[in-house]
């Protein structure tokens, strides 16, 4: 069986253990320790029993010893009968208490003493004796079973199991005490995996837990800040480098070169303003636009109309009306980001952008013809400047473009998706959460 990864089974596996290896060990020093003097004070017992028995009979006028054996049986529970060759006898179950015992006992009433469980399918426990050892005559002698067979050790496993299920019950209190915040914790640490600032954890349970607690908010701040920071120095330096960029845009178009050369130039400063564009998306981050309704069939017909005017090829397929809520710029934005990394690594070949729904998600796919992308290099890929240093490669870009994206698709309740298209290029799937109540279409993708 593997062993269980929760802190909660492991628990449960190790009391179970522990509690079964507590079981063994006192069942083993038990008949260690009390197998043995019980055994004794028991055929102290039966041997006084047949002895007075025997001294009974043997004083009592003949004439009295039916009504003795009656009372005998009557007020004590014993009972005599003669001994016969076609005696019915059922065996004692050979264990290791009452092996002790018959020994015992055969010590001292001699060794052709027998035993039995029932006689003539009575049950007790029978023990045969002679009032005289030159008495051809036997009789046997039954005290009830449970004066001498008392529960075994292995009765008592009912009693250790129920110590199992409240050592169980209790370690599910103690471990769900602990459990809970460290689920809390890890949800929180997912959340700011994704680059989102989680609520507060409450500072609860055991100290130890309370303090790792404490530590994550701390660091939860301090990365929140950092975050800010970092954010407000791209933006600011995004800023300033625009404006000596204008400077440069106006000394080309001033300047006596070729005009080949004045368009190179003006592309590079293109790029570099596109790529400074970037950067100050990248450190906005969308949170602070408002969040409201969206059409996104509108948005997508604007947005062909926009590259139509470039003169960019581009095919839009969508139904009559798909609206979610969400951040208008942002989504356009995350949109244009995907199209013009499909005109880029598709140059002259026609982009297709198709609009779906399913029961939970809006999807908007851009599909191209371009190189793709290895599906071990997707997810690294979403991380920001990191680009794939193979026919894809942003060699002009700052790496990015599909961080912004992915940024933007979780900030919706989706995700972004880059699969291999059949035929060759790639699918970019942006899926966006529809949500409760909107106004979609009951159409599948």
């Amino acid at each position: 069986m593997p062993w269980p990864r929760t802190l909660l089974w492991q628990i449960f596996v190790v009391v179970t253990i522990v509690m079964l290896i507590s079981a063994v060990v006192w069942y083993q020093i038990f008949r260690h320790f009390e197998q043995g003097p019980r055994a004794r004070d028991l055929a102290q017992m039966v041997v006084s029993v047949v002895n007075l028995t025997r001294t009974a009979l043997i004083n009592a006028e003949p004439s009295r010893r039916r009504e003795l054996l009656i009372d005998l049986a009557a007020l004590e529970g014993i009972r005599i009968y003669p001994a016969e060759d076609s005696d019915v006898l059922t065996p004692l179950p050979q264990t290791r208490p009452l092996t002790l015992l018959t020994h015992r006992v055969r010590n001292d009433l001699g060794g052709n003493t027998r035993f039995a469980s029932s006689w003539e399918g009575l049950e007790g426990f029978w023990v045969s004796f002679r009032l005289d050892p030159d008495d051809p005559d036997e009789y046997w002698v039954m005290l009830p079973a449970d004066r001498v067979v008392r529960p075994r050790a292995v009765d008592w496993l009912g009693w250790a199991g129920v110590a199992l299920g409240l050592s169980l019950a209790a370690a599910y209190v103690i471990v769900s005490r602990v459990n809970r915040p460290l689920r809390n914790i890890a949800s929180a640490a997912r959340a700011v995996g994704r680059g989102e600032m989680p609520a507060p954890l409450r500072e609860e349970g055991p100290a130890d837990v309370a303090e790792v607690a404490r530590a994550f908010n701390q660091m939860a701040g301090d990365l929140a800040s950092l975050e800010a920071d970092r954010r407000l120095i791209l933006a600011g330096v995004s800023h300033d480098l625009r404006t000596p960029l204008a400077r440069l845009r106006l000394g080309v178009e001033l300047s006596s070169s070729s005009q080949d050369d004045r368009d190179a130039m003006g592309t590079d400063i293109d790029e570099m303003d596109r790529i400074i564009g970037q950067f100050v998306d990248f450190a906005r981050d969308g949170q602070s636009e408002a969040s409201k309704q969206i059409d996104l069939t509108e948005m997508l017909a604007d947005l062909e109309a926009h590259y139509e005017r470039l003169g960019s090829r581009v095919r839009f397929t969508a139904p009559e009306s798909v609206r979610v809520e969400g951040r208008p710029l942002g989504l356009r934005r995350a949109v244009s980001n995907l199209i013009d990394n499909a005109l880029r690594y598709a140059p002259g070949q026609a982009v297709d952008v198709e609009l779906a729904v399913t029961q939970e998600h809006a999807l908007i796919e851009v599909l191209d013809r371009g190189p793709g992308i290895p599906a071990d290099q997707v997810e690294r890929l979403k991380r920001p400047f990191t680009r794939l240093e193979v026919a894809r490669t942003d060699v002009k870009g700052s790496g990015l473009g599909l961080a912004i994206v992915d940024r933007i698709a979780r900030a919706h309740g989706g995700s972004l998706l880059m699969l291999g298209r059949e035929g060759g290029g790639l699918r970019a799937i942006l899926r966006l959460a529809l949500g409760e109540g909107k106004n979609h279409p009951g159409t599948e993708a």
